[in-house]
C-alpha cells in the first residue's frame, strides 16, 4: 500500500505529537518519583501510558518505511 503525500505528513504530525507525549511523561514520571511519597498508582498509569505511545510510535514510524521486496 502507498501512502499519499497528505497520508504521510498526517502520520508524522501524530507521530511528533506522540514523542513530545513520551517525553513530557518521561519527566512527570521523573519528578513524581523525587517528591515524597511517590503516589505509586499515578506513576505505574504513566508508565503503562509512556508503553502503549512507544508502541504505537513504533507502529507509525514502520508505516513511514517503504516495503522493500525480498
Amino acid at each position: 500500500m502507498t501512502l499519499t503525500e497528505t497520508e504521510i505528513a498526517d502520520i508524522r504530525a501524530r507521530l511528533n505529537e506522540m514523542q513530545v507525549e513520551h517525553r513530557d511523561l518521561d519527566l512527570v514520571i521523573d519528578h513524581l518519583s523525587l517528591v515524597p511519597p511517590p503516589d505509586q498508582l499515578l506513576v505505574r498509569r504513566l508508565k503503562k501510558r509512556k508503553l502503549q505511545l512507544k508502541d504505537r510510535i513504533a507502529q507509525l514510524e514502520q508505516m513511514l518505511v517503504p516495503d522493500i521486496p525480498a
